[in-house]
């Protein structure tokens, strides 16, 4: 199955979009990103979620991917307007593309930022969080990646924005290029002690307090940004949301390795997939019961 390519007005500039929608579909899911990871990464998880009966419909945040403009140089946008604009845009288009279904999503470490922060998941009737965690630098677990990130946020991600005017990342194995006003952003909530729950103009901790739908929350143990005190400093601010929480061992699961990247990987197809394929689809029949 081939997805439509799409543009989702937002403002000044559209969000490009994928959407496969399917005949007699229980539900629509939305794949929101990670940092630095664009929407042809999601492809073949969406396209098997689709094959399981759900619309799916995935995207790239402004200044990444096919949301990028010609040159990043002077492109004003922030991790906060990705979390704020882009999110809400998305969910909107969405909700009146496929009226009366349930809306659910999944998101893939900002990506599940985004789900608590966001008050256009009220909209939402469930949401799977993947590998999402606060990432203060201090939680990184080993000292080598926690130095390598200390380095890549705190020294290059200054010096390379003011020479370049964005973020090479792909020059420094960060994923994709970025923004500036996004790299800044995240370099600067990474050194705060509780990420951005010490940042006031986010105003994380009363935000996540609103969110009342039922959450499914991965983390992997060989994951060394969203480790368990990663995950508990974010999950632990969605006090009024049910929530079912899973630490997966790869191995125990038959697979080499997860880590923060790997659940969207071919290889987590038949051991991890179905778990939320399985979750969302309950959460779909929930609502309609309801309904």
């Amino acid at each position: 199955m081939s997805p439509e390519h799409l543009s989702i007005p937002a403002g000044r500039m559209p969000i490009e979009a994928s959407c496969w929608s399917v005949a007699g579909a229980t539900a629509t899911v939305l794949l929101h990103p990670a940092t630095a990871v664009t929407q042809a990464y999601y492809a073949a998880f969406a396209a098997w979620l689709a094959g399981r009966g759900f619309n799916v419909v995935t995207y790239d945040y402004r200044g990444t991917g096919r949301s990028r403009p010609h040159s990043l140089r002077g492109f004003r946008v922030t991790m906060s307007d990705w979390i704020d604009k882009d999110v809400a845009a998305v969910t909107r288009w969405a909700e009146a593309r496929f009226p009366g279904l349930p809306l659910l999503a999944v998101g893939h470490s900002v990506g599940g930022h985004a789900i608590g922060l966001s008050p256009e998941t009220a909209r939402l009737q469930a949401a799977v969080l993947i590998a999402s965690h606060a990432g203060a630098t201090h939680t990184v677990r080993g000292l080598g990646e926690r130095l390598r990130v200390r380095v890549v946020l705190r020294v290059l991600a200054p010096l390379l924005c003011g020479l370049f005017g964005y973020m090479p990342g792909r020059r420094v194995g960060l994923g994709e290029d970025l923004p500036r006003g996004v790299m800044l952003q995240w370099a600067r909530w990474t050194a705060l002690p509780r990420y951005f729950f010490d940042d006031p103009a986010v105003d994380a901790a009363r935000r996540m307090a609103r969110v009342e739908i039922p959450l499914l929350v991965l983390g992997f143990d060989d994951d060394p940004w969203a480790n368990p005190v990663a995950v508990d400093m974010l999950v632990s601010h969605l006090q009024n949301a049910p929530m079912e929480r899973h630490n997966i061992n790869p191995r125990a699961a038959g697979l080499p390795a997860v880590g923060h990247m790997g659940f969207f990987r071919r290889r987590c197809e038949a051991a991890l997939w179905p778990q939320v394929a399985d979750w969302l689809q309950v959460q779909a029949q929930r609502v309609q019961h309801v309904n």
